[in-house]
């Protein structure tokens, strides 16, 4: 829409709104003004959403909408409000923070600025008024403020909210003079006070967005206005450009008479006019799809945007993954526009620091040098462009001398990383590489190559999961960016820092032979994610074709390769395996085979699940990886083995009784009795004794139903136990009354005694991940479990009243599977099923299993985001394994059919009650 249709368009609502120069009445008004803002806002929507044009234009084409919309309600705020006797109450109506700017999004913010000379009269105070209250009824959404010149400058100084809305005040109508002055006080104050101030608070206004919305570009839900390398940084940029130069456009940083000498090229121009376009059409989207000032791209909008933006499946990769894919990338080149460009306009505005005094021989002979006391290459032959090596030189002196890497010289990383490719197979530079990677600082050094973008380059397999993200809610970084936290985590591991929550891992760090191939291992875990298939399997063959590369021997290639292949065995093991099972940890250490090889693996694992994000890792999956660890290292140790379990069997029982000699012969006997050999391999002798007071007291007192409960502090679960009468259907009913009390049940070993009672055990944690131990919540969750076994408790209509997910989980779906596992176990039948987590989920698909006769022994609970993995070791009704593929079959659909949620009251999706876990 050119200047001049605004303005007839301007011309045609004031004609509307005063004909003939008499104003129409003020409802009258509203009508045609809201009749305007709805026909001009649809235009532009029709517009943009048939790709006529994009985001950015669209901003322009609604602030110009706006900017005609004020002018008539200025015009007709004077008409209807009458003058007074004296001077002439005027003032200048400016625009001011983004639409100072002359962009607006959909559901923005209109922010104004209604500059007086003095303090405004009483004529002067009804204009405003009158025109904010019109704005307010057509249902805009306005920030204000009535401020001298005087008033402007002073709160600047204090604000620096206000102070860059002021950066951007544009004049709209009224008392241009007045403007005109404003805006040579405003300009000399910018230049009196220097560039310093302002930077400053910018930098720690950014500091304080990026805590609130995300310090990594790379969440997989981000926001695209305040998150790191959205909107709002390149906004940031601009601002201190305007602040520091006086341009209004990025363009004019381009070019050697350009403010600063050229900060940018015209290359640089177009990627960020690019990135500009692209993050407005992106924020119009979002603000059309949801309604309101939406600026968060969450799972469940990211598919209906990437079909609007027209991304479809290619290969592996789904739409809403190839449009994250597309904005990480935009980030990540806002990312480094901000490493380049900042420093570059606080040196030409500032004047350059102190030069290092004095030469640096060691520097020299690298082909490195100093300017203004950071690293550069030395001028004037040592450029990267001809000599790639370099770049890694110049990181690895940065760390080792704890300098800075000047911000021309980031900017010519940036520029020639292509040129890595050229230092593939080089000895020195896989040397300097393997040295950074497993140095001090890795991940800081690692993320820096990889936002330039020398990592794709140097291994072209990265490139690949640079911006890869996952459709699920367990993840919370891209792929690459998950990689280089795990490598920041095996790092706090080998410094100690994680000494009281990974104990075990803090010390086999300091027993690893094989250190440098664990870092490797790390570096590319994930490296085949987005290519189909198992990624464990294509990524073990990927390191070995990357692994010489990097200059590795063909021992260290082979562990390597295999800590790929297996970096979940652990993992699955602990979460989805009973590993009170002989065969699991002989399995395990079967695939294992070498002590060194475990402990590589248990650290990886540490590292690989710390890094998924903040949530998954507890202190009850800590355990359960340090157990699987012990008892695995036990076998490798030549402990262990299957003949030993009559012996192992009597050591427990030997131990409890050491533990009950306030018993009678007689009671001591009795207990000794009723527990089979799965139950005294199932628990430490502690465990036994208590069990042993539970069952006597119940004796004693003739309870049909006893439920106990232990906080355990130190694994972050609450453990429950229940004795009562063993029936059908207990176990699923007792899961049942703990979803309808809140708990999240993350383990759990069933037991039948010899006396035909049955002693149950659960872990379980609250939503947060912690143990479930308010006082009046452990006593409901009693309550809860005797009404539900009496048959008081409607579970189904009590677990349907539990709180539902939130709307933007439920775009990620899980497709419900079944597996049926009889080699894991010599005497269970082992169940697997996957399925869309929400409350009361284990309940029916353990009475699923119930109904179909068959007997649960143990249940392991994981999940990972929305989605769950339920492991089930079962037996039939005679206490064998079922096999026979006429029981398997409608098992299996039986077990499909509990997973399928039910349909939510009212519509929408259904509830979801577990957080976070799991390996990565």
């Amino acid at each position: 829409m050119t200047t001049t249709t605004a303005a007839r368009a301007e011309a045609s609502l004031l004609d509307a709104l005063l004909p003939e120069g008499r104003p129409v009445p003020r409802d009258v008004a509203v009508g045609l003004l809201r009749r305007e803002l709805g026909s001009k806002q649809a235009k532009v929507q029709r517009g943009f959403e048939r790709y006529e044009f994009q985001g950015l234009d669209a901003a322009r084409q609604l602030g110009r909408h706006m900017d005609g919309m004020l002018m008539a309600i200025r015009a007709y705020a004077e008409a209807m409000v009458p003058p007074e006797r004296g001077a002439p109450d005027d003032f200048a109506l400016v625009a001011t923070g983004g639409y100072g700017r002359g962009v607006l999004a959909p559901h923005s913010d209109i922010d104004l600025l209604f500059l007086t000379e003095r303090e405004p009269g009483k004529r002067g105070r009804r204009l405003i008024e009158f025109m904010l209250y019109l704005l307010w009824d057509l249902g805009l959404k306005v920030g204000h403020a009535t401020r001298s010149i005087k008033d402007c400058l002073r709160e600047g100084k204090k604000d620096t909210t206000v102070l860059t809305a002021l950066v951007d005040a544009r004049f709209l109508s009224g008392n241009a003079p007045l403007f005109a002055a404003f805006r040579k006080s405003f300009e000399k104050q910018r230049v009196d006070d220097g560039l310093a101030p302002f930077l400053a608070a910018k930098r720690a206004e950014r500091a304080t967005r990026h805590a609130r919305y995300g310090e990594s570009p790379f969440l997989v839900e981000p926001n695209i206005k305040d998150g790191r390398g959205g909107l709002r940084d390149l906004q940031t940029l601009y601002w201190l450009a305007r602040y520091a130069f006086g341009v209004r456009r990025m363009d004019e940083l381009a070019g050697a008479e350009s403010p600063g000498g050229g900060l940018l090229t015209d290359g640089e121009v177009r990627g960020i006019n690019r990135t500009w376009d692209f993050l407005w059409t992106l924020r119009f989207h979002l603000h059309y799809v949801t309604g309101r000032a939406e600026e968060r791209l969450t799972f469940d909008l990211q598919p209906v945007i990437a079909a609007r933006m027209s991304y479809t499946r290619h290969g592996a990769q789904d739409g809403a993954e190839r449009l994250m894919k597309h904005l990480f990338l935009t980030s990540r080149e806002v990312v480094r526009l901000s490493r380049v460009l900042e420093p570059a306009i606080e040196r030409a505005a500032l004047g350059p620091p102190a030069t290092r005094k004095g030469g640096d021989d060691g520097l020299a002979a690298l082909g490195l040098a100093f300017a203004d006391g950071k690293l550069v290459a030395a001028p004037p032959d040592r450029d990267f462009s001809r000599e790639p090596v370099l770049m890694l030189r110049i990181v690895k002196a940065a760390r080792d001398r704890n300098l800075e890497i000047h911000p021309l010289a980031i900017r010519a990383l940036i520029r020639h990383s292509r040129q890595a490719d050229r230092l593939r197979g080089e000895p020195e530079a896989s040397t300097l590489f393997l040295d950074l990677l497993t140095g001090k600082d890795a991940s800081k050094w690692l993320r820096l190559l990889n936002e330039a973008g020398f990592l794709s380059r140097y291994i072209p397999e990265w490139a690949r999961i640079v911006g890869l993200m996952q459709f699920d809610t367990y993840h919370v970084f891209t792929v690459d960016e998950h990689t280089i936290e795990a490598i920041g985590v095996l790092q706090q591991i080998e410094r100690g820092e994680l000494d009281k929550i990974a104990p075990v891992a803090t010390e086999l760090m300091t027993q690893l032979q094989s250190r440098r191939a664990l870092y490797v291992a790390a570096l590319l875990h994930d490296i085949a994610k987005g290519r189909g298939g198992d990624h464990s399997e294509l990524g073990a063959r990927l390191a070995q074709e990357i692994c010489p590369r990097l200059g590795m021997s063909a021992e260290e290639t082979e562990t390597v390769s295999w800590l790929v292949l297996h970096h979940l065995l652990v993992s699955q093991t602990a979460f989805k395996r009973d590993i009170e099972d002989p065969k699991t940890i002989l399995d395990i250490a079967d695939q294992v085979q070498s002590p060194e090889r475990l402990r590589l693996l248990l650290v990886l694992t540490v590292a690989d699940m710390r890094a998924v994000g903040p949530r998954v890792w507890n202190a009850w999956k800590a355990t359960l990886l340090r157990e699987v660890y012990w008892r695995v290292s036990e076998v490798l140790a030549g402990g262990m083995t299957v003949p030993e379990r009559d012996v192992r069997v009597a050591r427990a029982k030997e131990a409890a009784a050491s533990l009950l000699t306030h018993f009678k012969p007689e009671e001591l006997e009795h207990f000794m009795a009723l527990g089979y050999p799965g139950y005294w391999l199932s628990f430490d002798s502690e465990t036994h004794a208590r069990h042993a007071a539970i069952i006597r007291q119940a004796e004693a007192d003739k309870a049909p139903l006893t439920v106990r409960t232990r906080v355990m502090h130190d694994r972050a679960v609450t453990e429950v136990t229940v004795y009562c009468s063993d029936h059908p259907g207990l176990f699923s009913r007792i899961s049942g009354a703990l979803a309808v009390a809140g708990a999240t049940i993350v383990d759990a070993r069933i037991h039948t005694l010899t006396n035909g009672m049955a002693l149950d055990t659960f872990w379980v944690q609250d939503s947060a991940g912690g143990a479930f131990e308010a006082p009046h919540r452990l006593a409901r969750l009693s309550v809860l479990i005797e009404q539900a076994l009496s048959g008081r408790l409607r579970l189904a209509a009590e677990i349907r009243k539990v709180r539902r997910e939130p709307a933007r989980l439920a775009a990620v779906t899980v497709p419900p599977r079944v597996v049926v596992d009889n080699f894991a176990s010599n005497t269970h039948t082992v169940i697997e099923v996957n399925g869309r987590d929400r409350p009361g989920l284990l309940h029916d698909v353990t009475a699923a299993i119930s109904e179909q006769g068959l007997q649960i022994a143990s249940a392991h609970i994981t999940t990972y985001g929305v989605r769950a993995v339920d492991v089930f070791y079962v037996k039939d009704v005679f206490g064998l394994k079922v096999e026979n593929e006429r029981k398997l079959g409608p098992l299996r659909a039986a077990l499909l059919e509990a997973l399928t949620p039910p349909p939510a009251p009212g519509g929408g999706s259904p509830p979801a009650h577990r957080e976070a876990a799991g390996p990565a």
